[in-house]
Formats: structure tokens, sequence, C-alpha cells
């Protein structure tokens, strides 16, 4: 298989160091195409075997599947300036936010579109991706599509795309959400004196050992929650402040305007 990566930044090239780790293509079949000619060095570096090109220079493209992995307010514009067109064998995965998979084949003018939503983790290779296709791909070029996306972790397919949205807000923005609860509990660390390296220590700990307990635990989230919160403890003075100010509600609103900004995406 021969594959073209459009937009080689940080999801583009995480994809391809995927690809690579687990042999799923060979580096010269792997062809990575970027706006930005600034990074060309850094990226002949870490692929010398690829090949590399600048959007514009592009007029043809050899390759099975082509990922578009530019930005979603970047798409339309990179469509309209294609020197390419595309033949009815080459498949189309889109990793971009909120366009869907109408628009892009109108763009594109091409039928044959994966739409799938990756997120952060996939640089450890430990992604989760949500992912759908247009009418008439295969099951076998399907379970070839899932085959690449699991590299960089796991993957989930979903029927109705518009379920991908949601996964958008959830997963695809969702590594963030925990950046920001894991950054407030550092700062309060340090702001009852523990030191700022003891506090991120303890903290990234904690949230490591909970997904354990999480993940092996015959018990649903609620029991944990009181495994942890005894009667008139510490910890139940915490969720009494977090219920007081409504914390679950205002995550979930957050989460759900992020959908909405997913859906605004597609224009």
């Amino acid at each position: 298989m021969k594959i073209a990566i459009i937009g080689a930044g940080n999801m583009g090239l995480s994809f391809s160091k995927s690809f690579l780790k687990y042999e799923l293509i060979k580096p010269e079949n792997l062809h990575l195409i970027t706006r930005n000619e600034n990074k060309i060095t850094k990226i002949k570096e870490e692929f010398p075997k690829s090949e590399i090109s600048i959007f514009g220079n592009v007029d043809e493209i050899k390759a099975d599947l082509i990922i578009i992995a530019v930005k979603p307010q970047d798409f339309k514009l990179a469509a309209e300036n294609l020197q390419f067109k595309l033949n009815e064998n080459q498949m189309v995965l889109s990793i971009m936010a909120g366009i869907k998979i109408k628009k892009i084949q109108n763009l594109l003018n091409h039928k044959m579109v994966v739409r799938a939503m990756p997120n952060a983790p996939t640089l450890l290779g430990m992604g989760i991706t949500g992912y759908t296709a247009a009418d008439g791909i295969s099951f076998s070029q399907l379970i070839n599509i899932e085959r690449l996306l699991n590299s960089t972790g796991r993957s989930v397919y979903l029927e109705n795309e518009e379920l991908l949205d949601g996964v958008t807000a959830l997963s695809g923005s969702g590594p963030a959400y925990f950046y920001y609860i894991v950054d407030a509990m550092i700062k309060a660390g340090t702001e009852m004196g523990i030191d700022e390296n003891l506090s991120k220590l303890f903290v990234k700990q904690t949230m490591l050992g909970a997904y354990h307990l999480i993940n092996n635990s015959d018990k649903n989230l609620e029991e944990l929650i009181k495994d942890v919160a005894s009667k008139g403890g510490t910890t139940e003075a915490a969720l009494k402040t977090f219920n007081e100010r409504d914390l679950k509600e205002i995550l979930k609103e957050g989460i759900l305007n992020a959908e909405k900004r997913a859906k605004e995406l597609n224009g």
C-alpha cells in the first residue's frame, strides 16, 4: 500500500510514525505533503526514505490512500487549490474535525471517503479513533483502514456519521479536559505549600492509578467515589464544593459546546 498524507502536522506525522513502526507500509511508499516550507528539513530528517513535498508543487499523487490531515478551517482552500485529480480507485481518509463526508466528496469530486476522528494520545500509540465511511466502500477496504487506525491505539466503527461530532467533543477534545483538571490540581498543591515538581508527581500518579482502578474494578464510578469519600472526611468536603458549584454540569455543558462547534465547522 502507498499512502500520501496532506497536512504534515502533529497528527499527520504521528499517523506516519505508527504506520512505519508496525511496518504497515514501507518508508518509500509514504508521501508527506506540507504547505510549510520551513518544516521540510525537519520532516526529511525524521522520514529520510519517504517522499516529502510542498503542497503547491504536487500535480500527481500515486497513492492507494490519501489522508487529509489539514485543519478543518483550511480544507476548503486546500481543496480548491489541488493541482491534481483523484482517480476513482484512490481512497480518501479524513481526520479533520467537523467536516462531513458529503462536503469532502463535493469539494474533492470524489466518492470514496472515510471520515475518522482520532485524538492526541495517538502520538504514543494510545489513542482512540471513531470512524465511519461513505456508501460504496467495501468491508475489505474498511478492514484495511481499521488496521491503520489501530496502529495508533484503538478504533471504533460508527454507522451513524452524526455521532462523530460527539466523538470529536468527547475523545477528540477530551485530553485537554483532563489536562485542565490536572493543572488545577497541581496549582492547588503548590498553593498548599507543596513543591511544584512534587505536586505534579502526586497528581500524575494519582491520575494513573485512578485510571487503572476504573479499568480493572467491577464497581461503577459512583461506587468508586464512595470508596474514597468517607462520611465527614476530606474527600466529601471537596465533592461538596464541586456539587455546590455544579462542576459536573459545567463540564457537560463545555463538552456539548465542543460538539456544537464541531457541527459549525462543516459550514
